[in-house]
């Protein structure tokens, strides 16, 4: 995306003056660190929930890092004691604000599994100790902080802040809370890649600017007297109503030139509703709210909730999006349009910060289960244009990918092997949420910028989108050729449905790139479920799996796919699931770990989920319904559909299959899914123990073939 010409580089800025202090090398966590260093207050505190480790891969380290080197000083209050403020006064009053985050992950992911029982450990805390952090954090923490020190401006961020930053329906409580901003009393939330804005905000408090009047930072939103306008030029579009009717028009040609009157009406997933970009136009969007249905009108009418959930994410696409406004009483909740995307040497800037690599020495030899998975990791990218419905990575950190250069990712791998203890020469991982959208974008920068489309590859691979891996290819050659480099695997998951079309990365990747096992995510088989998913149907399963062997035999190596899926998403029935677990017994998978859908806040799939309607297209009372898996008995059954050949599940399929005409599925031959007997001790259906691992990921054994065997379904 081409950077609007008001966008400020986070290299542009005159340094505070604190930065003659230096590079700690650990941020201050404590009252003694700041005196060593020479500081007797800190400019911004960093409230975690997260256990404070100096790596790029953990935000507040990230942050902390950005705002040490604009000049600021930095403290960070790590896991603190929230019973009571005083653990939050521990490094005194900020000068400039507290910025607060429940951590690398929502609290309450973090906390509970799928099925609302309570995890037993905690990846991002030392010796993997649970409950050291409370229920929505983000609240927690920010009303201590105003608790702390009265007065003193508290701003909110990461991906709890972002995902709760306008009402959502909340799984946990089964209702629709009101947003974060409400609940917490913060002064400002930060959302998406916030770096841009929060360098900003730091310069403008340290200059004297208070922080009600910052109001025009993109990916800021905060809470305002209802009708509040930032000037007189800006109008509001009321979109508070469905069933309302009104003209039809045909789509827009992308590519005109002159102005196109268009409906703000429907679009389909693959259909992408497209404004022609004038100039009056692209400034009249500039100006423009939508003003989605009120909290107390989404918190009692489901129907208007997925309305206001596909308003929403019609408005996620940075190059043409709109404020959006929505009424919490008689206040208003004020979202201005996502970040700019940052661009290949401000991600550079980012990312080669001098961080320590390390867990900060105050947690002594206490192992951090989060640090141990991704200590011997490089993050190449952010953002994913997929669009799956399940995921919240677009509304977190949006469908533009951002890309390091080639040069930063080399320097980091020799960060790692130079100066990380343990290191054998292994990199665990090049990627980020999507490892091989590196350097993908779309080829016409106009084009992208107007685009509403929710996906780049639903129903199938857009032809604006560039799709050539060369770039990734020549990145794992050079980096395999570091002097020190034994192995580089690929270990963040890939779509496939790319990778097919550049066969030379297919090979490259499964040549030397890959361990044995490849994990990768067709989610389902069924097309029910797979379009409510915007997810590319098996048969791209099917190609790439053909790719994957033949390079694999004429690499000599005995390699495997292990995919991954999702029970109990909306849109699946019964007979898919029962479709699945044949596709399964058919292809010699015997799945591990298995993932029950997760209703996170503001993802399309919640909505369907809470409403019972398809956000995917036009929203009204009479519109598409999608069928929803509730109740704890049917969603364990589609979760035994993934394990059937676990004894435990067989009393519930066979329970299932007669129920579904499926008898014939019943016995002890190779046709059957599930035998007619049953072992001893089986079967009787106890509760599934506590996940070991937050927000976990199928991890499927190796093919029945091969007889491996790995650990216990959760």
């Amino acid at each position: 995306m081409r950077l609007p010409p008001d966008t400020k580089l986070l290299t542009a800025y005159r340094k505070h003056w604190a930065h003659r202090f230096g590079v700690s090398p650990f941020l201050p966590m404590s009252r003694a660190e700041m005196d060593a260093r020479g500081c007797d207050e800190c400019d911004i505190i960093l409230v975690t929930g997260d256990a404070y480790i100096d790596h790029p891969s953990f935000g507040m380290a990230l942050i902390g890092r950005l705002l040490e080197a604009q000049g600021f000083r930095v403290g960070i209050i790590s896991q603190p004691d929230w019973h009571s403020a005083e653990t939050f006064r521990a490094l005194g009053r900020p000068k400039l604000f507290y910025g607060v985050t429940a951590g690398n992950m929502d609290s309450m992911v973090n906390r509970y599994t799928a099925d609302r029982k309570i995890r037993s450990d905690d990846a991002y805390t030392p010796n993997a100790e649970a409950g050291k952090r409370p229920d929505r954090a983000v609240v927690v923490y920010a009303q201590r902080c105003r608790e702390a020190f009265p007065g003193t401006p508290v701003v909110i961020g990461s991906i709890e802040a972002s995902l709760r930053r306008i009402a959502h329906y909340d799984y946990w409580s089964d209702t629709v809370r009101r947003s974060v901003l409400a609940d917490s009393k913060a002064d400002l939330l930060l959302f998406g890649n916030a770096e841009r804005a929060l360098v900003e905000l730091a310069h403008r408090l340290a200059k004297g600017v208070p922080v009600q009047e910052i109001r025009d930072l993109r990916g800021s939103a905060f809470m305002v007297p209802r009708g509040w306008r930032p000037g007189a030029e800006w109008t509001e579009t009321d979109s508070t109503e469905v069933d309302t009717p009104g003209a039809v028009h045909a789509h827009p040609d992308p590519y005109a030139m002159q102005e196109t009157k268009v409906s703000p009406g429907d679009t389909a997933a693959g259909v992408p509703l497209r404004f022609v970009k004038t100039e009056a136009r692209r400034a009249a969007r500039a100006h423009t709210a939508i003003r989605l249905p009120s909290y107390e009108q989404v918190k009692d009418d489901p129907v208007l909730y997925a309305h206001a959930s596909r308003t929403f994410h019609l408005e996620s696409n940075p190059g043409n999006a709109r404020a959006l406004v929505q009424a919490h009483g008689e206040r208003d909740v004020w979202l201005n349009p996502p970040p700019v995307p940052l661009t290949t040497p401000e991600m550079d800037y980012v990312y080669g910060m001098p961080y320590a690599r390390a867990p900060h020495p105050s947690y002594g030899k206490a192992k951090i289960p989060a640090w141990e998975m991704i200590r011997f990791s490089i993050n190449i990218m952010r953002g994913c244009f997929g669009g799956c419905t399940f995921c919240s990575i677009t509304e977190h950190e949006g469908r533009i990918i951002q890309s390091r250069s080639e040069q930063s990712i080399l320097h980091e791998i020799g960060e790692i092997r130079d100066r990380t203890p343990g290191f054998t020469g292994v990199i665990s991982d090049l990627g980020g949420p999507t490892a091989n959208m590196y350097r993908l974008a779309c080829k016409d920068a106009k084009i992208e910028e107007s685009c509403r489309r929710l996906s780049c590859v639903y129903p199938d691979i857009c032809p604006n989108m560039g799709t050539d891996h060369g770039p990734l290819v020549q990145l794992y050659r050079k980096a395999r050729a570091l002097p020190g480099i034994k192995k580089i695997l690929i270990g963040s998951g890939l779509r496939y449905d790319l990778a097919v079309r550049s066969p030379e990365y297919v090979k490259e990747l499964v040549s030397h790139h890959v361990g044995g096992y490849l994990k990768i995510a067709p989610e389902h088989t069924e097309a029910g479920p797979l379009s409510k998913m915007m997810k590319p149907g098996i048969g791209a399963y099917d190609k790439f799996k053909a790719l994957f062997e033949k390079f694999s035999a004429e690499a000599g190596k005995e390699q495997y796919l292990i995919p991954y899926f999702i029970a109990a998403h909306p849109g699946t029935t019964d007979e898919d699931m029962l479709a699945l677990a044949l596709w399964l017994k058919k292809n010699g998978f015997r799945l591990d770990q298995v993932q029950t859908f997760l209703p996170t806040p503001l993802a399309l799939a919640t909505a369907m989920w809470h409403s019972g309607k398809n956000p995917l297209r036009k929203v009204t009372h009479g519109s598409e319904a999608v069928s929803v898996v509730r109740g704890e008995r049917r969603r364990r059954l589609h979760k035994a559909f993934l394990r059937y050949h676990d004894p435990e599940n067989w009393p519930l399929l066979r329970e299932a299959l007669r129920r579904m005409g499926r008898a014939d599925l019943i016995g002890n031959g190779h046709r059957h899914l599930v035998p007619a007997f049953q072992p001893a001790g089986t079967g009787g259906f106890a509760r599934p123990a506590p996940q070991k691992r937050a927000n976990a990921t199928p991890r499927p054994a190796a093919p029945t073939r091969k007889k491996a065997r790995g650990k216990s379904a959760n």
